[in-house]
């Protein structure tokens, strides 16, 4: 049935942002086959990084969480652009590889990236779950709090 997804999007009260274009030089998805990688998105608002600085300094465990979860719809936006506005085309979220910029010490990445993998879950239910990394960083650009990156499986 297609519009499932938008539905489940509109059930949930969240609305995708305008994917974001670099201007670097990079492309913001690539599709191979049926495979669709998605390069690191942040959390974007409104053509901004919605949240800034390190996770364990100025940014709460919560408010990263948040924007993991920010993160996470902006991922959605780039998948929903390669497949047409037709997100009942993705098969799987098959994996996330999280960036998390955090003060030395905070161990707690797991939890943040809790953010985004719940809210791949609560969109495409068992099509959510995927496999993923999360490491900390010293500094991210922008000094945004979060990147992370995606490969999905589409039809």
């Amino acid at each position: 049935m297609a519009g499932q997804i938008n539905t489940r999007l509109q059930e949930l009260g969240l609305a995708l942002p305008t994917p974001f274009i670099s201007q670097a030089n990079y492309i913001p998805y690539v599709q191979t086959g049926d495979l669709l990688f998605v390069a690191g998105q942040g959390p974007m608002r409104d053509g901004g990084p919605g949240s800034i600085g390190k996770v364990g300094g100025a940014i709460s465990e919560d408010d990263a969480y948040e924007a993991a979860r920010l993160t996470g719809l902006n991922l959605i936006a780039q998948a929903n652009h390669a497949c047409d506005g037709d997100l009942d085309r993705v098969v799987r979220c098959i994996r996330l590889f999280g960036l998390i910029n955090a003060v030395p010490g905070f161990t707690n990445l797991l939890q943040v990236m809790n953010g985004a993998s719940d809210l791949m879950v609560e969109v495409f239910g068992d099509r959510g779950r995927h496999a993923r990394s999360t490491i900390g960083a010293v500094a991210l650009p922008h000094d945004m709090t979060i990147e992370i990156d995606a490969i999905f499986s589409i039809a």
